[in-house]
């Protein structure tokens, strides 16, 4: 039997207890001063050298030739994918698109337009950016529901040209990926990944024509490069790996509870999964069922390790405990496993996603519940929110000041201006209310 044990249980009421939990979240924190320099020089290279530099790195790091004719996903290839893929797969996708969008739409702002008391027309209107590009992972497991939330998210705020890149190790893509495109109704679909493809879309090449925003998550050089092209082009969020804090009571299934925490480890090794719960007893059970779960588990070498290194159980005395902790971690999805979540949620100011209740596993979230599953990660859930259509807008203010409107407002703007010694501002009010010193 492999050794995947709990190494992190913490006692809510021991007198170094947030020292010790915020020495054990930093252990995922990773220095990346080496990565930064390499992935500037691969940003440098595609400024500098464009189709030519992700036909080289594409060689080098995902072993495969691509030439002017074939980095483009045609749409034979991508027919061809969504006929390779089973019925029920199909339908899941299109289930899961459905739902997402109809949830995004409900999130769409409102225009507003409105005179205030003084006569002074002021609003907003909401508008869609022009083109966004969408990193889709490669590598150990295949993102089509990640495909989904992005792209219906920007579909709904009314985002023209959407871009896709997404990494063919080898030449190969999973098949349902390409089929989420097809779905989404993506327009480009390019067989680049890595920093290389973030630097591609941001300052474009001879191919590809750069978007204005960026979004998608990644590795560590992909979520570097994202970090250093942001001001060229927006992005999303700088995601790190996957997270979930449950908060469970004695009366869940530790099975069930077990594979909600396993759900997240699987994901990376750098994943981490935090149980907090008031029951000694119902931690000891749901720990021993992680330990037996992993022995058969799929992805159990991944999901072990992850479980083993950042894993924390945590016992409280009460749930207004777990819900202080749980604001202090901020994790990107927190499940509320009780008899009365919403009471519970009620002291919840921090968190990515929340799932309430004994049946709503995290695992819906992630596919068709709704919500975006594109989630802030490391605690900046405490500043930031999950992917939505309004990451694809921007608002752009407006004002219609009457001229008798700025005979009540101009005066005393006209003193604010002065205060700054901004004297063309000021000269730009009087000349108007002819109340000038300033002669033209």
């Amino acid at each position: 039997m492999i050794d995947y044990s709990l190494q992190h249980k913490l006692y809510f009421h021991h007198v170094s207890f947030w020292q010790r939990l915020d020495d054990i979240l930093k252990l995922r924190e990773e220095n990346n001063a080496d990565v930064t320099a390499k992935v500037q020089d691969i940003i440098h290279n595609i400024r500098q050298y464009g189709d030519n530099a992700l036909y080289d790195y594409t060689k080098k790091f995902d072993h495969y030739a691509i030439t002017s004719q074939t980095i483009c996903v045609d749409d034979d290839e991508i027919n061809k994918a969504y006929q390779q893929c089973q019925q029920e797969q199909i339908n899941a996708l299109h289930l899961a698109y459905e739902r997402i969008t109809d949830y995004h739409q409900k999130l769409l702002p409102q225009n507003l337009d409105y005179y205030d008391s003084l006569g002074v027309r002021l609003g907003a209107r909401w508008n869609a950016i022009d083109a966004a590009g969408l990193y889709v992972p490669g590598g150990t497991a295949a993102y089509p529901s990640s495909v989904l939330m992005n792209v219906s998210a920007a579909k709904t705020a009314g985002v023209n040209r959407l871009v896709m890149v997404v990494p063919f190790p080898h030449g190969q893509c999973n098949p349902i990926v390409l089929a989420a495109a097809k779905i989404g109704g993506v327009d480009e679909v390019y067989k680049i990944g890595g920093a290389q493809a973030i630097a591609a879309l941001a300052y474009g090449t001879e191919t590809i024509t750069k978007v204005d925003k960026v979004v998608g998550p990644g590795n560590i050089y992909v979520a570097t490069a994202k970090h250093l092209v942001f001001g060229q082009v927006g992005i999303d969020m700088i995601a790190g790996p996957s997270e979930i804090l449950i908060i469970a009571d004695g009366d869940n299934h530790p099975d069930h509870i077990a594979m909600d925490l396993l759900s997240q480890c699987e994901h990376d090794t750098n994943a981490q999964a935090i149980l907090i719960t008031d029951d000694v007893t119902f931690a000891e059970k749901t720990a021993e069922s992680v330990q037996h779960h992993l022995q058969t588990l799929p992805r159990a070498a991944i999901a072990g390790k992850s479980w083993h290194h950042f894993g924390i159980v945590i016992i409280v005395d009460d749930m207004e405990q777990a819900a202080s902790i749980t604001n202090h971690i901020a994790p990107e999805h927190l499940q509320l496993a009780v008899d009365k979540p919403d009471n519970l949620m009620n002291y919840i100011k921090h968190a990515g996603a929340v799932f309430m209740g004994r049946n709503t596993p995290e695992a819906l979230g992630d596919y068709l519940a709704g919500p975006n599953h594109v989630l802030p990660t490391l605690a900046t859930a405490k500043f930031s929110s999950g992917l939505s259509p309004l990451d694809f807008m921007k608002r752009t203010s407006f004002i219609d000041c009457p001229a008798d409107a700025l005979q009540k407002i101009g005066p005393a703007t006209m003193v604010l201006a002065e205060s700054e010694s901004l004297h063309a501002h000021g000269y730009s009010i009087g000349l108007r209310l002819h109340q000038n010193k300033h002669t033209l």
